[in-house]
């Protein structure tokens, strides 16, 4: 039995990944094992492997998290760091009845935000 998704994401500077998910996004770092990396907020974990290749620009990683409730208090959060936080979609109500808003970390990974309507 499948009881949880948790989602791999590339960095390519330690330091500058765990700074945006740990100071702007609020993620508490669970383990450093040098080049790979557990993060927690909520309920949700993620893992972070090495990969000192990527270019950011080029980047097709993506993840999306749902959201339970206040995705206005959460964009506004996210907002106030707004110097280091990268923008790609505002805040939103979309046909598939989710408003979302879409960030992205240093590394190029799309972030989507989602609360159902």
């Amino acid at each position: 039995m499948i009881t949880a998704v948790v989602p791999k994401l590339p960095f390519i500077n330690k330091q500058d990944t765990l700074t945006f998910y740990v100071n702007y996004l609020g993620f508490t770092l669970r383990s450093d094992y040098g080049d790979y990396l557990i993060m927690d907020k909520d309920s949700i974990e993620l893992h972070f492997f090495l990969f000192p290749k990527l270019e950011p620009s080029k980047s097709d990683f993506m993840i999306y998290l749902r959201i339970d409730n206040d995705i206005e208090g959460l964009h506004a959060e996210y907002l106030k760091n707004a110097q280091s936080i990268r923008f790609i979609v505002k805040l939103e109500t979309k046909p598939w009845g989710q408003k979302e808003f879409s960030i992205a970390d240093p590394n190029g990974t799309c972030l989507t935000f989602g609360q159902a309507v």
